[in-house]
């Protein structure tokens, strides 16, 4: 029997998963990943063994990175990590129109989500067990979709134009209310500045409280330098931790 709570976040899942498939993107995007379909399994098992209860704090991040939650389903997904700390293991499918230098390996994936791999990290550091985690915390991502470029780079959602933005954003905000509305969280924190901005505008009319610490990513120097420290001491700061 799953719990109304993950019975909730799933159909929200789904609901958001259907309408990102229905939007349109131009070029110089040539290639969309939904691990909300091809990676569900894991997705899935996220959200039924730890989308289950109240929650203090959901961390949000901004989208699926390549070799995270677009290899597994779930965000911030350092493979290793979610594997033996998060507890997910499941059979990836592909992506229909799957790019041949972004090959969906699944949880045979390789390469480090390094974003996650200092995410998760502190995470299992001050909680070794990851249902001590989750019994307050959640982690989430505004977008589901992986954008990409003819030559295979990355292109975050702040990078498309305004028009593509404002339909996608408008079902990327109220998948954030309902996860919320079923989540009931005190807080929802930003991982970087992106997720802090579309939070406070998706969550305006809602009673709780919004932050951020900086994000993670080996391209942001300040991050290069003990980012888990940084992360660790913003969250106390606010009085998250």
């Amino acid at each position: 029997m799953s719990h109304p709570i993950s019975t909730s976040v799933l159909k929200a899942a789904k609901t958001l998963s259907d309408a990102v498939d229905a939007l349109d993107f131009a070029e110089p995007t040539t290639h969309i990943y939904n691990p909300l379909t091809y990676a569900w399994a894991g997705h899935r098992s996220y959200l039924e063994q730890h989308a289950n209860s109240k929650k203090k704090v959901i961390f949000m991040g901004m989208n699926p990175g390549p070799f995270g939650m677009a290899q597994c389903g779930v965000p911030f997904g350092e493979i290793d990590l979610v594997r033996d700390w998060v507890g997910v293991y499941e059979l990836i499918g592909k992506p229909e129109n799957e790019h041949p230098k972004r090959l969906i390996e699944g949880f045979a994936c390789s390469r480090s989500e390094v974003s996650g791999r200092r995410l998760w990290g502190l995470f299992k550091e001050r909680y070794p067990d990851a249902k001590d985690f989750f019994t307050d915390h959640f982690v989430a991502n505004y977008c589901p979709l992986v954008f990409m470029e003819e030559t295979g780079r990355n292109r975050t959602p702040d990078k498309l134009p305004a028009g593509e933005v404002e339909a996608l954003y408008a079902v990327c905000d109220a998948h954030l209310r309902a996860l919320v509305d079923a989540l009931n969280p005190d807080w929802v924190i930003g991982v970087g500045a992106f997720a802090e901005g579309r939070a406070k505008l998706a969550l305006k009319e809602y009673d709780v409280k919004i932050g951020r610490i900086l994000h993670p990513s080996p391209a942001s120097p300040a991050a290069n330098r003990g980012w888990g420290e940084q992360a660790t001491k913003q969250l106390k700061a606010l009085g998250v931790w």
